[in-house]
């Protein structure tokens, strides 16, 4: 009979010894989550010599940077967004690359977080 508590009694000391985590394991901490960000075009298709904007959606009063990637240059612009965390930043379209597909990159940013979202547009004479 002692041999068989002896039996029993190792495996269920061993699996109470194996829950429990080593000193040195300790729990990483959680990563940062993105920021919030959402991107949109008032029109993906404007004509030359007429002005768009990105609207953009994240958390309140986060700085918002935007860059329109046109064939030739890129255009930076910065705002902020609002109470509601909303941003609209104008791109006036002069002389752009007709049928050039213009990739705008957001990025946003409050206190240590950040995000990244972008949203396009295609020019026309």
């Amino acid at each position: 009979m002692k041999r068989l508590s002896a039996l029993v009694a190792a495996p269920v000391a061993a699996a109470f010894s194996l829950t429990a985590a080593p000193a040195w394991a300790t729990p990483a901490a959680p990563a940062t989550a993105p920021l919030l960000c959402q991107a949109s075009i008032s029109n993906h298709y404007p004509r030359d010599y007429t002005t768009i904007d990105v609207r953009v959606h994240t958390v309140s009063y986060a700085a918002v940077t935007t860059v329109a990637h046109y064939k030739t240059v890129n255009r930076k612009h910065t705002g902020k967004a609002g109470a509601h965390g909303n941003a609209s930043i104008g791109y006036y379209i002069s002389g752009a690359t007709p049928g050039y597909k213009v990739v705008v990159s957001v990025h946003v940013a409050k206190g240590t977080r950040s995000g990244n979202c972008s949203t396009w547009f295609i020019p026309h004479r």
